[in-house]
């Protein structure tokens, strides 16, 4: 297992919204969190998610496109007698989440499993393609 290393050279504005988004912040402008954890192993990106409470087959979409996995999920409340007193701790309404894959990512090997209220996803890696800088001609 390898934890996935962020480059230091990237912009940090993906890891800033999770800081904001947190649940010890607060404070959540696009919707409800969804709380991950990802790493590499056996050659594939893996990516785990807690979604507990929603039906895969009606509440969840998993998509993935120019190096995005995005995950979108809802859960309904439950209709009952408002006349009876009630306290809910449970987090309800839309869900997203998108994360941006290694580079090696190959997006037409992408596979999701919803089991026990936890999505995992695993991604195929490719080889590194490590180029060298070259010179390009200037034409005049």
């Amino acid at each position: 297992m390898t934890l996935i290393e962020r480059s230091p050279g990237r912009f940090p504005f993906p890891d800033l919204l999770e800081l904001l988004e947190s649940p010890v912040y607060g404070f959540r402008p696009f919707g409800q969190i969804i709380r991950v954890e990802d790493f590499v192993a056996d050659g594939r990106y893996v990516l785990r998610a807690e979604l507990p409470g929603i039906d895969p087959d009606k509440d969840l979409e998993v998509t993935v496109g120019h190096g995005v996995l995005h995950i979108r999920a809802e859960k309904a409340k439950e209709a009952r007698d408002t006349r009876e007193p009630r306290r809910s701790e449970i987090t309800y309404g839309a869900f997203s989440r998108s994360v941006t894959l290694p580079p090696t990512a190959r997006e037409e090997d992408v596979t999701a499993v919803y089991r026990d209220g936890v999505l995992e996803v695993t991604v195929g890696l490719g080889e590194e393609h490590k180029t060298a800088d070259r010179r390009v001609a200037v034409q005049h």
